[in-house]
C-alpha cells in the first residue's frame, strides 16, 4: 500500500517550534517580522500572501504588506528593497514573484539584502545553498522537501535520487541541498532523453516540473519515495494534480506527496522558521 506523506504534520511540527523560538525572541523585545512585497494583485500571489500571513501570524511572526499597483515600475521596488534593507525592525522579506514583465526582476532580487532573504532569491543565498554554507536561506519549497522527507524518516545518505526540473526555484536548489546530504542525485529536465528509464533508477523523486502528467507509470516502480511538487489546474477534473499520474502510483510505489496537501502546506512554515532565524541571527 503507497502511504501519503502528508505536509500537514510536518508543518504543524515545525510551527511548534518555531512559535517556541519566536516567544524567546519576544521575551528579548524582538518581534520577528517578515515584509511581503507584491506588485499587483495576482490571484496566486494574494492566496499566498494570505497563507504566509496566516502561518507567521499564527506562531508569532510579525507581518508588513508592501503592496505596489501593478505599473510600479523597477526603480519603484527598488526604492522599496532598499527600504526593506535599511529597517532593523524588519528581519525577512518575500518578494511575490514573478515579477510583472517591465519590472527587472534579476535587479530587484540582487538588490535584497542575503541576511534578510527568507526565500532564497538573491546571489548570496543561492552560494550558501550551492556551497552548503549559512549564507542567506534557501528557497523555501526547496527546504519544505527536505523537512518533509525528514519528517518521513527517509534516509538520503547513500540513496539514489532523481530531480525533475531545474530551476533556481526548485530544482537545483533541492538537487543541491540532497547532494549535501550524501545522496547521489541526478538532476533531469522535461528534455531529458527517456526521463522515464532515469527515474525508474532512482529510490527517491523529486518533480518540480510544472506540468501536469510529467511522470507517469513508466517512470515508477516499487520502493520508490515520491515528492512531487508540481501544482497544476485540471479543467478535466476541475481540481488541482501534480506533476505525477497519482492514479498510477498509488499502489505501486513507497510512498508519495498528495497534491494538494502535501510540499506546499510545509513551505509557509519553513518560511516563518527562516524569519524567525534571521531574527536570531541579527541578535547574536
Amino acid at each position: 500500500m503507497t502511504e501519503l506523506l502528508r505536509g500537514a504534520p510536518v508543518a504543524a511540527a515545525i510551527s511548534e517550534e518555531v512559535a517556541a523560538r519566536a516567544a524567546s525572541l519576544a521575551g528579548r523585545g524582538v518581534v520577528p517580522t517578515l515584509a511581503i512585497l507584491r506588485v499587483g494583485q495576482r490571484p496566486d500571489d494574494l492566496s499566498y500572501e494570505r497563507a504566509a500571513a496566516r502561518r507567521c501570524e499564527k506562531v508569532g511572526v510579525g507581518v508588513r504588506r508592501l503592496a505596489l499597483p501593478e505599473d510600479a515600475g523597477t526603480e519603484v521596488l527598488l526604492d522599496a528593497v532598499c527600504l526593506v534593507n535599511k529597517d532593523p525592525s524588519i528581519h525577512g522579506c518575500l518578494i511575490m514573484r514573478p515579477l510583472p514583465a517591465h519590472v527587472d526582476e534579476a535587479a530587484v532580487c540582487a538588490a535584497l539584502d542575503p541576511a534578510k532573504d527568507v526565500d532564497g532569491v538573491t546571489a548570496g543565498s543561492l552560494y550558501g545553498v550551492f556551497a552548503a554554507r549559512p549564507v542567506g536561506f534557501p528557497p523555501c519549497t526547496a527546504q519544505a522537501v527536505l523537512a518533509l522527507l525528514d519528517h518521513y524518516g527517509i534516509r538520503l545518505s547513500g540513496a539514489r535520487a532523481a530531480v525533475v526540473g531545474r530551476s533556481l526555484v526548485i530544482g537545483r536548489p533541492v538537487a543541491m541541498m540532497l547532494l549535501a546530504r550524501d545522496a547521489t542525485v541526478t538532476l533531469c529536465h522535461t528534455r531529458t532523453a527517456d526521463l522515464a528509464a532515469e527515474l525508474r533508477d532512482a529510490d527517491v523523486v523529486v518533480v518540480a516540473a510544472g506540468h501536469a502528467g510529467t511522470v507517469g507509470a513508466d517512470a515508477l516502480r516499487p520502493g520508490q519515495v515520491v515528492v512531487d511538487v508540481g501544482i497544476n489546474w485540471d479543467e478535466r477534473s476541475q481540481s488541482l494534480v501534480g506533476d505525477v499520474d497519482a492514479a498510477a502510483a498509488d499502489g505501486v510505489v513507497r510512498a508519495i506527496t498528495p497534491v494538494p496537501g502535501g510540499v506546499g502546506s510545509v513551505t509557509t512554515a519553513i518560511l516563518a522558521r527562516h524569519v524567525v532565524e534571521a531574527a536570531e541571527r541579527s541578535c547574536s
